[in-house]
């Protein structure tokens, strides 16, 4: 059932730390400025609890945990990128880290291992369970980053975005490896509901009966294509037997299949060719998102996560929106989603975007112009073009080869479909320019005119990549899932915003201190010129006038 917890903490006569504590300790635990009182109030108590009650039922069972405790406490855990043991041993022992979570009272109890490890699995079959269901804590991440926003009065005009490639918790398997794996946990399913015949079974269990990888490295590359044509013909067989199964299992198998092989004409199964078989295929049967992709040599079966934060010129920066897609998913389609869920974050409309060039597509420029964004990439894909290009106000297009500097004559062609284009004559022969290749060299040069400071704003964005993965150096994670991935993103960004906001506090606070003590030097010092010419009539003459009076506020 679902129960939120009180807002304001109870201390008790006994175990509370006043009672704990004495001295300096209570001091520094008391210090507003420190960490786990800071964490408690920018993170643990920004909560808002009601987001996840639909993880509950409403009026039947025992209340829930607190849940501000249980997102605190993995908050923590991916801040250090400690293992679930340790994070419960620093709940349950050590005194900062309960008071960061909301625990002030000695005897306070922390939910159990099962209580929190039910309630991450919650959050992935509330996401699963229905299309259209939202990543709960994607809805918590954003919530709380907003009342900060509010706090330290976060603009958000000019924005920037990276992002960064990150490996599933998985195995890399060959594909064999991967058609067995997958066969071999939906057999041990099925041959438990006496539904196969036992000539199948006779051979699965031969075939089956070895590792994947072990049958590849023991048998020679005909034999494990022998096998691989087997596997697929057995597969296509048991597949109608159980094709009412809903099971995951049954259903990887069954997208394996489709996915690996093929129906010739003939009614025989047929292993497809590597160039048939997408990136987006299965990688493996213990992450079914995970894709595969090939960035400049860097192959990796994960994920791919994009971090947009704002890059104000003064004031506080936090990140606004982190978003994890399959590894598959090109920069250019997280532009204009992530550009639009920052907009619900920050206070002030985005009127600047810091990009590197894979963001570059003409439709995000489209939606720049269109919502006055100002867009700068730092560069675009392909080669700089030989032509200089140039659109008069009647429509004539100037063209200049810069090989030879000389201006060429363009002559416009319009298609039956109203599209436009203009023809040069080369010594190769014709050369056409479309509205796209106008617009690309504008872009180009927009590039090479804007100051190199302005293009170098995006560079840092490239920290907080860093920061984000930083517990993975290997870009492989701990997770499986994207579901799972998405948490982790939004955890450890709640973790590099705190970061941020008890820094900007302490320079703040630092800046305060240094403004406030000249200013009270400045007010005494007439009062010093008073005072020294006080003293010098009412001393004897020969009495010296100290000399090396000096205020000082500490």
């Amino acid at each position: 059932m679902f129960k939120k917890a009180p807002e304001s903490f109870q201390l008790d006569l006994y175990s509370s730390p006043a009672t704990l504590f004495t001295g300096k300790t209570l001091k520094l635990y008391e210090d507003k400025a420190a960490w786990h009182n800071q964490f408690r109030q920018q993170v643990t108590m920004r909560i808002d609890e009601s987001l996840f009650s639909p993880l509950y039922c409403k009026d039947n069972g025992t209340p829930n945990s607190p849940i501000r405790v249980l997102i605190a406490m993995m908050v923590l855990k991916e801040a250090e990128g400690l293992s679930d043991q340790k994070i419960f041993e620093n709940c349950r022992f050590n005194m900062l880290t309960r008071s960061a979570i909301g625990l002030l009272n000695a005897d306070d109890s922390v939910p159990t291992e099962s209580t929190y490890y039910l309630f991450r699995k919650r959050i992935n079959d509330h996401v699963t369970a229905k299309e259209g269901n939202k990543n709960l804590f994607d809805v918590a991440f954003a919530q709380i980053t907003k009342s900060q926003c509010i706090e330290f009065e976060v603009s958000g005009k000019r924005i920037r975005m990276d992002s960064k490639l990150l490996g599933s918790n998985i195995a890399w398997l060959s594909r064999y490896e991967l058609i067995h794996e997958t066969l071999r946990l939906f057999y041990n399913q099925a041959k438990q509901t006496g539904k196969l015949d036992k000539t199948t079974e006779e051979r699965l269990d031969t075939l089956l009966k070895l590792e994947g990888n072990k049958v590849v490295y023991t048998c020679t590359s005909e034999e494990v294509k022998s096998r691989l044509q087997e596997l697929g013909e057995l597969t296509y067989k048991i597949l109608p037997i159980f094709s009412n199964s809903t099971s995951t299992h049954y259903l990887t198998l069954q997208r394996v299949f489709n996915e690996q092989y093929k129906i010739d004409e003939n009614k025989i199964v047929v292993a497809k060719a590597k160039e048939e078989i997408s990136a987006k295929s299965v990688q493996s049967p213990h992450d079914t998102d995970c894709t595969f992709r090939d960035k400049d040599g860097d192959k990796v079966k994960g994920y791919s996560i994009n971090a947009t934060e704002n890059c104000d010129d003064k004031g506080l920066k936090l990140i606004g929106d982190v978003d994890v897609r399959i590894v598959s998913t090109p920069d250019v389609d997280f532009f204009q989603d992530d550009i639009k869920k920052v907009q619900e974050v920050f206070l002030d409309k985005t009127e600047d975007a810091h990009a590197d060039g894979a963001y570059h597509s003409p439709g995000n420029q489209k939606f720049c112009i269109e919502n006055g964004i100002e867009l700068f990439l730092h560069a675009i894909q392909g080669a700089k073009g030989r032509y200089d290009l140039s659109m008069s106000e009647s429509g004539e297009l100037s063209v200049l080869d810069t090989d030879t500097n000389t201006l060429l004559d363009t002559v416009k062609i319009t298609s039956k479909k109203k599209t436009s284009k203009w023809r040069i004559i080369t010594e190769k022969g014709y050369r056409y320019f479309t509205q796209k290749d106008i617009d690309t060299y504008k872009i180009r040069k927009k590039i090479a005119e804007t100051p190199i400071e302005t293009l170098q704003i995006r560079n840092n964005v490239e920290a907080t990549i860093f920061q984000i993965g930083y517990h993975y150096p290997n870009a492989k994670s701990r997770y499986r899932g994207l579901v799972k991935h998405q948490m982790w993103a939004n955890i450890r960004c709640l973790w590099v915003n705190f970061v941020r906001i008890l820094k900007f506090k302490e320079k703040l606070c630092s800046e305060t201190s240094f403004f406030a003590k000249y200013a009270f030097e400045f007010l005494l010092s007439p009062l010093y010129v008073v005072l020294q010419a006080f003293l010098a009539t009412k001393l004897p003459y020969h009495s010296s006038v100290p000399q090396n009076i000096e205020f000082s506020v500490n």
